[in-house]
């Protein structure tokens, strides 16, 4: 059973989220939250597998929440991912950066919903094609410095090439079908660089093959 929680201080969003989500037979709702104060209550308390975490509430937003639920090493099982309404929230990058797994936005079909929870639950970091471009573009804004390739002087040629396809947004079996390898083999991969590289997750691998140069914005 995947434990979920929901943080939006909106309580019909909060509404629909459980109705989604508890017509699922693998999936509990552990709890809700309507402040960025109540979500880091309510992780330490609950321990949900997966926080679907609003970005804009009072009383500490979405951002300072997730900064301190994953910064908290007794926290490490809560996977955060960021619900918001629009692809450009200012705060998008920052809370990637800040260790959120995934990102979606509230008009997202059902069914996409319910898959990145699994996908979240499972350990995999959810970013779709349309949200790494809004990521790296959010990225690029802030980021003065050029690249610097050097961090990439540990991987392998095919490692490179699998770290491009991350940073464009591929899924591991999308990886696997673009270089003629097993899910299985391009997932294998994927975990080798994220060591190399000492990436938390998948999403920081996005920002490495950015700030490395290997990927652009509208790559």
């Amino acid at each position: 059973m995947i434990r979920v929680a929901i943080a939006d201080d909106q309580q019909l969003i909060r509404a629909g989220f459980r109705s989604l989500l508890e017509a699922e037979p693998d999936l509990l709702v552990a709890g809700e939250a309507a402040t960025g104060r109540e979500a880091v209550t309510l992780a330490k308390r609950e321990r949900p597998d997966v926080l679907l975490m609003d970005i804009r509430m009072p009383d500490g937003d979405g951002l300072w929440a997730t900064e301190r639920i994953v910064s908290d090493p007794a926290l490490a099982g809560v996977h955060v991912v960021v619900v918001t309404t629009f692809e450009l929230d200012e705060y998008v990058a920052q809370a990637i950066r800040a260790g959120a797994s995934g990102f979606l936005v509230k008009d997202t079909e059902p069914v996409e919903l319910i898959r990145a929870v699994h996908v979240v639950a499972a350990g995999d970091a959810l970013l779709s094609p349309s949200v790494t471009r809004t990521l790296l573009s959010r990225l690029a804004t802030g980021l003065a410095a050029p690249p610097d390739a050097s961090r990439l002087a540990a991987l392998t040629e095919r490692e490179r090439e699998v770290l491009a396809l991350v940073g464009q947004g591929l899924t591991n079996e999308e990886i696997g079908a673009r270089l003629y390898l097993s899910p299985l083999t391009a997932k294998t991969h994927v975990s080798r660089i994220m060591s190399k590289l000492a990436a938390r997750d998948r999403v920081q691998l996005v920002i490495v093959a950015y700030e490395t140069g290997l990927v652009a914005p509208g790559a």
